[in-house]
């Protein structure tokens, strides 16, 4: 402290005695603001303005254009079609004026062109968030930037918006800005301006829209492929439009009864129209990208977007699913269904089709099934597994299907009752089938033993490996039970697929990628695609995956030998799963080269014909997989792990253990290993685990029934029983 004092008088003594150098510093800092004040207030005067009629009479004049992967097939024009019609403000109703205000810009009519109370909000949030990610912008500036500018956030962008904003409201008055901002807005797809919304969604003229109406169109803006009224995010639109409506009611805009009125109408789209356009899904999946990015106006941007589909497989994806969906309805009353196709050694989107026909009304075709929160069934069994099996346990490990009671809030005797608050599962089948190797149970996708390997692996480890490979719409450990290992929670197909691609690719992970490279009109290259891969999974513990979902054998009895999961000369692997009351079917499975997901259901969750997905969605899978490595080189999984010979017998596929006295012990695996480290040995004292005597009670009268002699299990064992036999 001192020392700083003393730095700052000698400094104070110093300007007295010589003050010319600190001096030459501010003149010089002076200076240059100077210039750069002169300079902008030059750009500034001679900015050129479009007189009001550009502005009202502006169509879309460039084009951004989406690509198949060979860059010459033009999946999507985005301005293909484009529908405008210009309207004097009078011609608006007021109900979408007041919305649009509400949601967009409350106190327009009391501000200036920039709002810099919004903008310091706003700055607060970006320096909060260290990106820009709120921008603050007045109607006067979104109409500069729907007509004159990028979407690109930049300083630079920011002062050129504030500065033409500023030139706007000195020639136009506040009703002529709305009117430009109400012409000139994007209200989804092709629709440009109220009127042309107003048409194409409700079959009204702008100065018809009701108050509901008018709430869901001031909702669109923002985002306009996200909020569309045709996709997979209506509830999102609802809510948004719910916030208009409360906007408004705070503003004085509309009553408390009107509030509740409008709220509660139920409001029809019009269908949505036909165009030129392929593989749709796929292309508003990118547009949505697009939009996020590079803003709601990104259709006039004149960007060249090369995405990743494969055109030829995509082709054969649409017409597939249509076939085989169409043939469900009648055998299984299930009325849609979905593809996805990608690279997994890139994460690279290949095929993606969302529903039989994008332009089905029936079934909300354009709904897209492979982005849709469905539960998973069986096909989510390899993460549990997979985790098991980076803890040590083996693919070889022993485990008995046996009527288990889980819940220790019930009797280890009461192994058949499923009620709340017990939980004993049952299979497919309801048949249980004694030991069975971690393989078989994943192969025949048996649910007990399933449910026992997730206890032995631990929910909250095989969340953190599902999510590590890319599954992350799971919650954490506490909101699930047992039956979180039976596909209890819920997921995306695409991402699904994709995390099946993990164990195709020897445990690298590649995130879902839809683009290959953007362009802007000047050839300027804006992304492309960069691998970015990740080791997520060990290279043996993904082998030994692919090994056990390619394992035919193993499959039986409950496939053939000849079944829809076999294809002579490849190595594929690929696994099923059903939800409860045949609510959801699947089918996942990969080679090397390509990882195919498929679903089978109803759009509103309706149940199916009680059947399990090998034969309602793999007959679907098939064909297409049948296609698909037409296209690729033949390549092989690599070799399993090998099983340490030091193992526990259980660990080694052993599970009548000889013991030193020639008598043999046969016991569930809570005796012999340790839960959470299975290759350290029998636990110090064999029984004290919670599930042991829950475990061992169905496997004692298993054993009875099998003329074994057993020891009745007490009901919490200091020491396990052991049964012998001779």
């Amino acid at each position: 402290m001192p020392q700083n004092s003393s730095s700052k008088k000698s400094l104070y003594h110093r300007f007295l005695h010589n003050p010319a150098p600190l001096l030459k510093v501010v003149f010089i800092a002076l200076g240059v603001g100077f210039l750069f004040v002169g300079a902008l207030l030059l750009w500034v005067a001679f900015t050129p303005l479009p007189d009001v009629n550009a502005f009202i009479e502006q169509q879309p004049t460039s084009s951004t254009k989406l690509y198949d992967r060979t860059g010459e097939t033009v999946l999507y024009d985005l301005n293909t079609n484009v529908k405008h019609s210009t309207v004097t403000l009078s011609a608006i109703s007021s109900n979408l004026q007041h919305a649009t205000l509400a949601i967009e810009d409350a106190n327009f009519y009391h501000h200036g062109a920039v709002s810099f109370l919004a903008i310091a909000r706003s700055l607060l949030v970006d320096i909060k968030s260290g990106a820009f990610v709120q921008g603050g912008s007045t109607l006067t500036q979104q109409v500069v930037k729907n007509s004159l500018l990028t979407q690109k956030k930049s300083i630079l962008r920011k002062a050129q918006e504030w500065v033409l904003a500023w030139k706007l409201e000195q020639h136009y008055t506040k009703d002529q800005v709305l009117e430009l901002y109400l012409n000139s807005a994007p209200y989804g797809g092709n629709l440009y301006g109220a009127q042309a919304a107003a048409r194409a969604y409700f079959g009204v003229d702008a100065k018809d829209l009701d108050v509901a109406e008018s709430a869901y169109l001031a909702a669109l803006p923002q985002s306009p492929t996200y909020y569309s009224p045709y996709g997979n995010n209506r509830s999102s639109l609802d809510s948004r439009k719910n916030l208009v409506l409360a906007r408004m009611q705070q503003l004085g805009y509309l009553t408390a009864d009107e509030y509740t009125k409008a709220k509660n109408e139920v409001v029809a789209f019009g269908p949505q129209q036909n165009s030129s356009i392929l593989a749709p899904h796929f292309v508003f999946y990118i547009r949505q990208y697009l939009e996020d990015k590079y803003g709601p106006d990104v259709a006039n941007q004149s960007l060249s977007v090369t995405t990743t589909l494969d055109m030829d497989l995509q082709k054969s994806a649409e017409s597939i699913v249509n076939q085989y969906a169409l043939a469900n309805v009648k055998k299984f009353r299930a009325s849609n269904a979905a593809l996805v196709a990608l690279d997994p050694k890139t994460g690279q989107i290949l095929a993606m089709v969302g529903s039989r026909n994008y332009f089905d009304t029936q079934i909300d075709g354009n709904y897209n099934a492979t982005l849709a929160l469905r539960q998973p069934g069986s096909s989510f069994k390899p993460f549990v597994y997979a985790t098991a099996l980076t803890e040590g346990y083996t693919p070889q490990t022993v485990i008995f299907d046996l009527p288990t009671q889980f819940s220790t809030s019930c009797s280890p005797m009461d192994n058949y009752n499923d009620s709340p608050p017990c939980y004993a599962p049952s299979n497919y089948d309801n048949q249980f089938r004694g030991p069975m190797t971690f393989t078989t149970a994943l192969a025949q996708s048996i649910n007990v033993p399933a449910v026992k390997v997730l206890y032995l692996a631990g929910i909250q480890h095989v969340i953190n490996l599902a999510k590590s490979a890319g599954i992350t719409t799971l919650g954490s450990a506490s909101q699930y039970g047992l039956s979180f290992a039976l596909g209890a929670a819920e997921v995306r197909l695409l991402d699904l697929t994709n995390a099946y691609g993990t164990f195709a690719n020897n445990g690298v992970y590649n995130a879902p990628a839809g683009i290959l490279k953007i362009t802007d009109s000047n050839g300027t290259v804006l992304e492309q695609y960069t691998p970015k891969p990740q080791q997520v999974i060990s290279t043996g513990i993904a082998r030994d995956i692919s090994s056990m979902l390619s394992n035919n054998t193993a499959r039986q009895p409950e496939y053939p030998p000849v079944n829809p999961f076999t294809f002579p000369g490849y190595d594929v692997a690929a696994k099923t799963g059903t939800t409860n009351e045949s609510r959801d079917a699947w089918t996942i499975g990969y080679t090397p080269s390509i990882v195919v997901g498929t679903w089978a259901g109803n759009n509103d969750n309706s149940p199916m014909v009680k059947e399990i997905a090998g034969y309602i969605v793999a007959p679907m899978w098939n064909a297409f997989m049948q296609v698909a490595i037409a296209k690729h080189p033949v390549e092989y999984f690599g070799e399993p792990q090998a099983i340490p010979d030091t193992a526990p017998a259980p660990l080694q596929g052993v599970y009548q253990v000889p013991l030193a006295d020639g008598s043999i012990a046969i016991h569930e695996l809570l005796y012999w290993v340790q839960k959470g480290n299975p290759l350290a040995g029998p636990p110090p004292v064999p029984g004290a685990d919670a599930q042991y005597a829950y475990w061992e009670y169905p496997l004692q009268q298993w054993l009875a029934g099998a003329g074994v002699v057993a020891p009745v299990v007490p009901a919490a064992p200091n020491t396990a029983p052991v049964a012998t036999t001779t």
